[in-house]
Formats: structure tokens, C-alpha cells, sequence
């Protein structure tokens, strides 16, 4: 393996690879084999010229946490393999490569990856002693209090063919979303970890800083055990446990899968969701330079808990207590990823956790008729897309944007009713959705039931409908499958991936339809208030035939 520079932050837009063009300065002179690091944290301004100390600036090497001097010097331990990130203060940005990935770390892992591991994909070359000076250079930059950042997770392209879908969805309707940066919250790839530098390319053009953190399928799955299952994600992106600032708000991205081993064939789900020691300490670390009153945006892949699967430990973070304890009485909100569902729930001490929706939807399954792109609606029912978060001081909001079709749309709504069954010989003699807003007949209509699918809704959206000018009647939080992509999936059953199925999903509404209605085309309106008291809103025609008592 040949020795090669870490991935870094240039302090001048330039080419040249290297220390020198890093802005993380290595020294010339090898350190002392005494387990300490030690460097500076500078600053320039916008123009240029020379940096400046920077002093007060956190730096930590994933568990201990140190504050520049008055010169901009820190010193950490570093017993062995490990690295060393800055904390990014407000005002001030990161150097960030020709894709846009901020360099906030310094690898130190003396031997780098033990070829003997031979993992499928290329970990870390040697990196040698301990350089005498890891240094970090930034840039002032206008940084105001009120920003919005672009949320993604599981984008888990497969193949470059599913590469070019998330190219012609996601990337392409973020393009035209003013942002301060964006982030994504695991599951980069499907596995096929050759593919990180094509990816890069095509998220980078979004124009913004875009932190990552890894998920499960972003694993060297030959590992033996979690000490060497990141060694491409180092190598591309840098420490996977890392925090910074923006604002008056606390960016802290936890890598929570923990690699059980041993070596498996690729896809294998030998992992659980884990924050682990090293990371709680970190933590807790942190946590002692945080004022009370500022918010923290915690992200990480696996949830701290999740509706589809509660009690398993591949999709829940098996320490979450120990989390939540350190946050209790804090300002915070969580952000995970992982099951491709999209969830809201309030756990101790009011922590709002927030399953967002993956880009991939239902792992790019679903017809692809008009685009050639599969329609990739999640196994909940919402459709693939994204998230915004907006920060107003320590306040926040978040808002789903669909990565295809209207960028607005807000919910589904259908009528189920107790003469179509959804069977398989049903389906087949239908259109698509032919049995979910269908003319219903006015004997039926005591049997048909108005089911509404919020897409982000959760425990704290309400719900009402009225038909024509009647009075508003309240809906009902259901958990079960959305009868769409149930459908769906029965209808194009050769389009999905194997294990894709629909599940009951935590953001369906349902009321049963008033059986006085006349017969004639009606107006029915579904409205009410997100998660945050947001007004929503949607609108369709119910066609009711007959008369009572005929058919």
C-alpha cells in the first residue's frame, strides 16, 4: 500500500495534494513517541493573507476535549490510532475539498490499514509518527444565528445506475434550496464503497458544505471486528464521530453502528446500533463546554427508537438510556436514519427524535414507467425525498420535501372501502389507485373509510375533514400499512427489492365517511396542524352513485 496524504482542507483553493495543502499542517520533524498531540488552531479572513491563533476553539480526538490558548495551541492524548478533529466555532468555516467535504481531521493510524485484513475496498495508507503539529487552519465567514440545513439520509445507491437516481431526484430539487450546508445521515452507499468518489462529485455540485456520517452499508464488511470497519469512510471523509458549530446551534454526528463481526459475505446484517463508551464520553465531554440554553442537533444512522422494530438491536441504539441521561434538561433535537420509514417521537425529558425519510424510499423499488426512475414510495407510503431543517436562534423547525413530483405535496388521501379487498386478482383488473378514489356507491358508504397519509405527520399532528360546506369532524391516528403502496407493491411485484414490503406506518389518519350523502360529486377537505402547528392542507372529490337502497 503505498504511502499517501490524509484527506484534509485546503487553506487555499488549490490542487496540489500533500501536507502543506491540507490545512491540516503536518510537521516537518516527527514528534516524540510520547502519546500526546499537539498543534494550533489559526484562522484568515475571507481575503486571505496570513492566519492568525485562534484562540478558544475546541479540538478533541473522539473521547477528551481541549481549548485553544491565547497562541491557538492544544494538546490532547493520543495514545495510539485515533485522530484529532477541530470543533468548527461560529463564524468561521472549514476547508472543504473540490466536493464540498468539509476536512475537519487529522488520521493518525501509524501502520494504516493491516493489508492482511484484505478488505474489498482501500482502507488508510501509513501515516507514520505522530507529526510534532497537527494544525488547522479556518476561514472567518459570515455565519448568521437564523440558517437552514439540508437533510438527507440513506441515499444507498446500489449500483451507478441507482447512482444516477439519486443525481436526477434528490440532488437535482436540493439544487434549488438556499442552505447554509447539508448533511447526510448514513447509508451513502449500498455497500459498493468504490463508488464514494462519484457520489461526492454529484452531492458537491448542490453548491454547500456537506457533512456525512456513515451508516451499516457503509461498513468494510471484512473487518473482524469493529476496530477496522471504517478504514475507507477514514480515508474518504475523516473521523466518523465529529461535532461543530453553526450558530447558536451544536452539530454533533455520532457514528452508532458498531461492526460485530466476523468476516461475512457482503450485506450481512452483522451489526447493532451502538454509540458505545468512547462516544458517550465524548459526549459528556462536550456537553461540559455547551451553555444550557443552546441547541443540539444530535445525528446519527440507527434510530434511538424506531415504530418498525422496537426491540432489535439492528435498528435501535442499544445504549439510547445512557444518551438520554446525558442530555436530560437540554435543548435537543435527534436526527437518524436507517429504517426507511419517516417518524417523530418524544422521548424522556421532551427529546424530540426525528426518523427522516430516505432518499432511496423503498431502496429505489417501485414502477418506473414515465421517468425511467422507480417511484421508490417508502414502505410507510410516503414518497422518497428529504428534509430542511430550519434554526431560528436555538428554535427549530423541519419540513419534508418530496424528491419527486410536487415538492409541496403534504399528504394522501383515499378511500378504502370494504368492496375492494386490495386482493391480487383485484388489483389486477384496476388502474393504479382506480380502487382508492373510486365512485362510491351510497349503500357502501357506511362501509368505506377516508384514509389520510401525512407524510411527516407524528403524535402531535391533528387532523380534521369535512365534506361540501358540513362541519369539520375530527380524524383518527391509525397505525397500520397505507393501502397505496400496499397496492403498489402488489400491482408491480417484480420492480422491488425482495425484502420490501409495506408496514403499518405511524403517520396515517382515518374517519369513516358520512352515509347521508346524496349522491353527486363532493368536495372533501382534510385539514390541520404538523408537528410544529403548521397549517396543512389537502383537498379531493368524493363521486358518490346511486340511491339508497339500490344499486
Amino acid at each position: 500500500m503505498s504511502r499517501e496524504s490524509q484527506p484534509g482542507g485546503l487553506t487555499r483553493r488549490s490542487t496540489v495534494t500533500g501536507a502543506a495543502a491540507l490545512g491540516l499542517v503536518a510537521g516537518r520533524a516527527g514528534a516524540q513517541e510520547a502519546a500526546e498531540a499537539t498543534g494550533t488552531v489559526s484562522a484568515r479572513d475571507a481575503a486571505g493573507g496570513d492566519p492568525a491563533p485562534l484562540p478558544g476553539v475546541l479540538v478533541s480526538n473522539g473521547r477528551e476535549i481541549a481549548r485553544t490558548d491565547e497562541r491557538g495551541r492544544y494538546r490532547l492524548p493520543m495514545p495510539g490510532d485515533g485522530a484529532v478533529f477541530v470543533i468548527k466555532p461560529p463564524g468561521y468555516a472549514l476547508p472543504r475539498d473540490a466536493d464540498n467535504v468539509p476536512r475537519h481531521s487529522y488520521i493518525h493510524q501509524p501502520g494504516g490499514t493491516p493489508a492482511e485484513l484484505g478488505l474489498r475496498y482501500r482502507g488508510l495508507a501509513p501515516t507514520g509518527r505522530l507529526p510534532a503539529s497537527i494544525d488547522f487552519t479556518l476561514t472567518r465567514a459570515e455565519e448568521p444565528d437564523d440558517f437552514d440545513v439540508v437533510l438527507f439520509t440513506d441515499p444507498q445507491p446500489e449500483s451507478r445506475f441507482e447512482l444516477d437516481h439519486v443525481r436526477d431526484t434528490a440532488v437535482a430539487r436540493a439544487l434549488a434550496i438556499p442552505a447554509a450546508f447539508g448533511l447526510t445521515t448514513g447509508d451513502v452507499l449500498f455497500d459498493d464503497l468504490s463508488l464514494y468518489g462519484r457520489s461526492n462529485r454529484i452531492v458537491g455540485r448542490i453548491g454547500l458544505p456537506w457533512y456525512s456520517l456513515p451508516g451499516n452499508h457503509d461498513l468494510n464488511m471484512q473487518a473482524p471486528d469493529a476496530r477496522y470497519s471504517r478504514e475507507t469512510w477514514k480515508r474518504v471523509f475523516g473521523a466518523p464521530t465529529y461535532a461543530f458549530r453553526h450558530g447558536r446551534a451544536w452539530f454533533v454526528m455520532l457514528d452508532n453502528v458498531e461492526w460485530l463481526g466476523p468476516p461475512v459475505p457482503v450485506g450481512a446484517n452483522t451489526y447493532r446500533g451502538r454509540i458505545g463508551d468512547r462516544g458517550l464520553s465524548f459526549l459528556r465531554n462536550l456537553l461540559a463546554e455547551i451553555a444550557r440554553d443552546d441547541l443540539i442537533v444530535l445525528a446519527m444512522h440507527i434510530p434511538l427508537h424506531t415504530d418498525t422494530a422496537p426491540d432489535d438491536p439492528r435498528n435501535t441504539t442499544t445504549d439510547r438510556a445512557a444518551l438520554l441521561d446525558l442530555l436530560a434538561g437540554r435543548k435537543v433535537l435527534s436526527l437518524a436514519g436507517h429504517t426507511h420509514t419517516t417518524e417523530h417521537h418524544y422521548l424522556a425529558d421532551g427529546h424530540h427524535h426525528h426518523v427522516l425519510t430516505a432518499v432511496s424510499g423503498s431502496w429505489w423499488s417501485g414502477p418506473d414507467t414515465r421517468t425511467g426512475i422507480p417511484s421508490a414510495d417508502s414502505r410507510d407510503g410516503t414518497p422518497n425525498g428529504f428534509h430542511v431543517l430550519s434554526v431560528r436562534g436555538t428554535a427549530y423547525t423541519t419540513r419534508y420535501v418530496a424528491a419527486q413530483g410536487q415538492p409541496d405535496e403534504t399528504m394522501r388521501i383515499l378511500f378504502e372501502s370494504e368492496l375492494r379487498a386490495g386482493a391480487p386478482e383485484v388489483v389486477r383488473w384496476t388502474r393504479p389507485v382506480q380502487g382508492l378514489r373510486p365512485p362510491v356507491p351510497q349503500d357502501a358508504l357506511a362501509d368505506t373509510t377516508l384514509v389520510v397519509n401525512v407524510f411527516d405527520g407524528g403524535p402531535r399532528t391533528r387532523l380534521a375533514f369535512r365534506v361540501g360546506d358540513a362541519p369539520s369532524q375530527p380524524m383518527v391516528r391509525a397505525r397500520r400499512p397505507d393501502p397505496f403502496v400496499a397496492e403498489l407493491y402488489e400491482r408491480y411485484p417484480e420492480t422491488k427489492k425482495g425484502w420490501v414490503k409495506a408496514v403499518p406506518s405511524t403517520h396515517i389518519w382515518t374517519a369513516q365517511l358520512p352515509d347521508d350523502l346524496a349522491p353527486g360529486a363532493h368536495r372533501v377537505t382534510v385539514e390541520g396542524a404538523d408537528e410544529y402547528g403548521r397549517p396543512i392542507r389537502g383537498c379531493t372529490v368524493l363521486e358518490v352513485t346511486g340511491e339508497r337502497g339500490r344499486g
